[in-house]
């Protein structure tokens, strides 16, 4: 069995998916809405205030019928339940694969083998929103005391993507006093025209750099802290009060000069495209506010609950997954 459930296309509902394929290929959309007009009610479903259309995919009821028969065959439900318990299913790195605890509230049960990753998430995010509300409230400033005005995050994949598409999401509750810059591009002039934009008094710059050895990363975080430097009358001095990091290189952020307390670290089980759930979310925060980053993550809880609880059938994430499977291995 156990053999079955990690060759998908041995299990019987993928040889009834493929015989199926043949029947549904040809039709056309059009015909599909032309025949049934309560179409739209059979295929869409809501959960946490999201609305999921999915009418507008070449399936019917036996197509939706056969995929959720897969997903259970597969084990979906098993598997999700061994990924919520830490369990290494990322096989290729033997390791767990815990974003969902990024979004834990206090009382969930997340643990990395013995390691209490609940506990370790809620102190890493306490102190991030600590640091956050000290930048809005003018507690923590620039060297020469005046507040930070921009923000700019200095990171690259992972620790870039998902805090550009975040800040576009959250568009409208994004705080008047503060503008964030993000740089990902090794060329200079990605750079340099952010700084042309910005004041190193009231300029504060995240490094986003799990190792603190990346090197397109780097390149960009050396040369915002030259042009700090140069631009500052206190010189190295500035570079503690203007400058924060999500790393766990420790040795590599003493020798660049990042205060302590300004260090937020994260986990091998982070997955890049998860990343702006845990400290690499910290421009966000300083973007739309620390009681918003929280609800965001409430948000993502809400959703892994639902991902977790609800029947196959009524569940958004794996209906996304399993229409996502029938076009790319069905009809190519």
């Amino acid at each position: 069995m156990a053999d079955r459930v990690h060759r998908p296309t041995r299990l019987d509902a993928w040889r009834a998916l493929k015989e199926h394929h043949r029947e549904i290929r040809s039709r056309q959309m059009r015909d599909l809405f032309r025949r049934d007009k309560k179409r739209f009610d059979k295929f869409s479903v809501e959960a946490e205030d999201i609305l999921l259309d999915y009418s507008k995919n070449l399936v019917n009821k036996k197509t939706m019928r056969l995929l959720v028969r897969l997903a259970r065959e597969a084990g979906v439900r098993k598997q999700a339940r061994r990924m919520f318990g830490g369990k290494h299913i990322n096989t290729t790195e033997d390791r767990a694969v815990l974003h969902t605890a990024l979004r834990a509230a206090p009382g969930d049960a997340f643990r990395d083998g013995s390691q209490d990753a609940t506990a370790d998430v809620l102190e890493v995010l306490d102190r991030l929103c600590h640091f956050t509300d000290a930048v809005h409230e003018g507690r923590h400033t620039g060297a020469t005391g005046k507040r930070v005005t921009d923000v700019v995050n200095i990171g690259i994949g992972g620790s870039d993507l998902g805090i550009v598409m975040v800040y576009e999401a959250l568009a409208k509750y994004r705080r008047p006093d503060i503008r964030l810059h993000c740089v990902s591009n090794v060329d200079g002039t990605q750079l340099e025209d952010v700084l042309a934009d910005v004041d190193p008094e009231t300029t504060l710059f995240i490094v986003c750099s799990k190792t603190f050895t990346t090197q397109e990363t780097l390149t960009n975080a050396h040369g915002a802290r030259r042009w700090l430097v140069e631009n500052m009358q206190s010189g190295e001095g500035a570079v503690q009060a203007h400058f924060a990091a999500v790393s766990t290189n420790h040795a590599a952020m003493d020798e660049f000069g990042i205060h302590p307390e300004f260090r937020f670290g994260f986990w091998d089980w982070v997955g890049g495209r998860y990343s702006l759930w845990s400290a690499v979310g910290l421009a966000i925060a300083l973007a739309v506010g620390a009681e918003n980053f929280r609800a965001l993550l409430a948000g993502g809880r809400a959703m892994d609950r639902h991902f977790l609880e609800a029947p196959l059938g009524e569940n958004l994430p794996v209906i996304l997954a399993l229409i996502a499977l029938w076009y790319n291995n069905f009809f190519g």
